[in-house]
């Protein structure tokens, strides 16, 4: 992965103002990933959204990481079920124009 591609952890950490041991939690419970070069922690630049989500999650919700964990699998089968939903609608649609 691309050193541009990716912020050091430590900075995101001071710009969240959060522990830089959260980012590692978060990493063993396998809810972001990161990358270690040259014994500095970056997260990867696509991690970011799902990142400072999570943030929000537990520094303005204080809710903790398992409950975070959670929450975050039911927002993905969330998002899969519309994007089903919507290819349902397509499949529908078309079925319905041949009528």
């Amino acid at each position: 992965m691309n050193p541009h591609d990716m912020i050091p952890a430590r900075d995101f950490c001071v710009h969240h103002n959060i522990e830089l041991s959260f980012i590692r939690t978060l990493q063993a419970h396998g809810m972001i990933e990161t990358v270690t070069l040259e014994e500095t922690l970056f997260v990867p630049d696509v991690q970011l959204e799902k990142l400072e989500k999570i943030v929000r999650l537990y520094a303005d919700l204080d809710i903790n990481v398992e409950g975070i964990d959670t929450i975050i699998h039911l927002l993905q089968r969330i998002e899969e079920q519309q994007a089903q939903i919507v290819q349902l609608k397509n499949r529908l649609e078309r079925y319905e124009d041949r009528s």
